[in-house]
């Protein structure tokens, strides 16, 4: 099981993450959560995330809704602001409990997508990494190539090492289809990441998640 953390709110975790999933179900079983998410739409059937809903379209292991994204808010808005606005507290512990408490187990490739950048507060002095280091999840980080992206991933790097993570690859996302010397940016970044880059997903014109997960290689992780 893996933590897909991203630089940034806009890098594109959750297209990556669900490509990762469609790339990894081509050879077995795969489940994919998101614990936390803000912008949730109501719906007859409740509060439904589309992140979420996207891992769940390329999850082969069947969960109820509430178990792939049990903190969902309706507000767009940071998600410890919403869950203060609704009386509720955040805890990396509450967190923790309820994935701890589903079958990963029994698929082959599993996944966790966190929300936001990697020190997400979830209030009272507390973050969503705490909840990565508690489970000592291994991560995926996804860098979301722009102006900007090297100093992001470098010091989203930096933080994950001090925290004691384990870095297991990252992924290129082109976000920016305008950006100045791309390749000297990924060249950069090939240098100065001291995990293996699972991938270089380009900007594409629609969100093709299988097309983006034919430029990933899962074979960095074994």
């Amino acid at each position: 099981m893996y933590f897909v953390a991203g630089t940034d709110t806009d890098c594109g975790k959750t297209f990556i993450a669900s490509a990762l999933l469609h790339r990894a179900k081509q050879t077995g079983s795969t489940l994919g959560i998101k614990p936390i998410a803000s912008g949730c739409e109501l719906t007859e059937q409740g509060l439904r995330n589309c992140d979420a809903l996207c891992l769940i379209t390329e999850s082969t292991y069947e969960l109820d809704y509430q178990q792939v994204n049990p903190f969902a808010f309706a507000p767009a808005i940071a998600p410890h602001i919403a869950a203060e606005q609704m009386g509720m507290v955040l805890t990396p512990s509450a967190i923790a409990e309820h994935i701890n408490q589903l079958p990963f187990g029994e698929v082959d490739f599993a996944l966790v997508e966190g929300a936001g950048g990697w020190r997400l507060p979830l209030g009272e002095g507390k973050f969503l990494s705490d909840v990565v280091k508690q489970l000592s999840l291994p991560v995926i980080l996804v860098v979301g190539v722009k102006l900007g992206s090297l100093n992001h991933a470098l010091l989203t790097q930096e933080a994950m090492l001090a925290d004691g993570i384990h870095i297991v690859g990252w992924v290129a996302n082109m976000v920016d289809p305008n950006m100045s010397c791309p390749q000297e940016n990924l060249n950069s970044l090939k240098t100065m990441m001291a995990s293996p880059c699972l991938g270089v997903v380009p900007h594409l014109s629609s969100m093709d998640i299988a097309k983006a997960a034919s430029y990933l290689d899962l074979n960095a992780l074994a």
